[in-house]
C-alpha cells in the first residue's frame, strides 16, 4: 500500500514511552501509525487535532480501558514528527504534556535551521 505520510520521530522521545509498554499496547500503537501512514482520511478516534495549540495533534491509541496519547504535528504536508507519549487518566490532555509537546515542537524547528 503506498503510503501519504511519513511518520519521523523526533529523538527518542517516543521510543522512550513506546519501550514501557505491554506487548499488546506496543502493537495497537504500531497499529495506529501504520493507519495514519496510510489512510488519506484519518478518522479522529485516531489523530485529533488539539484546540489552543499551535498545530500540535494527539495520536490516540485504546486498549482495553487504558488509553494513551502521543504527541504529534506535521511539517510540510506529509512528515508527521512523532513526539512524546503518555498514558491519559482523565479526560483533558494534561497542560504540563502538551507544553511538553510544544517545547518538542519548538526543538525541532530550531534542530532544522
Amino acid at each position: 500500500m503506498h503510503k501519504k505520510r511519513k511518520l519521523l520521530f523526533f529523538k527518542d522521545y517516543f521510543e522512550t514511552f513506546y519501550e514501557k509498554q505491554t506487548l499488546k499496547v506496543k502493537h495497537k500503537i504500531l497499529w495506529t501509525l501504520q493507519i495514519i501512514e496510510e489512510i488519506e482520511q484519518i478518522p479522529d478516534i485516531y489523530l485529533k487535532h488539539l484546540k489552543k495549540t499551535s498545530g500540535l495533534y494527539e495520536i490516540r491509541v485504546q486498549v482495553g480501558n487504558n488509553i494513551y496519547r502521543i504527541f504529534c504535528f506535521f511539517d510540510q504536508d506529509n512528515i508527521v514528527v512523532v513526539g512524546h507519549g503518555f498514558q491519559k487518566k482523565s479526560q483533558k490532555a494534561p497542560k504540563q504534556q502538551i507544553e511538553k509537546a510544544e517545547r518538542i515542537k519548538k526543538e525541532y524547528y530550531e534542530s532544522k535551521k
